[in-house]
């Protein structure tokens, strides 16, 4: 259990760094804010975060 969660937040940070080369400081602003509204499970900050990531891939 601990290597699978070690082996996720290694995944997660490295998603992290590839927005942010991508896209700068507005990718990461949209992945951290898409992440909080699934976890929080908060409609709204999720559609902001999903928005964000879409203008920036578009």
């Amino acid at each position: 259990m601990p290597l699978f969660a070690l082996v996720l937040a290694g995944l997660a940070i490295g998603f992290e760094r590839l927005l942010e080369w991508q896209f700068g400081a507005a990718g990461v602003f949209g992945f951290v804010l898409l992440s909080v509204g699934v976890k929080a499970k908060n409609i709204p900050c999720s559609c902001i975060g999903a928005a964000v990531l879409t203008m920036l891939f578009v």
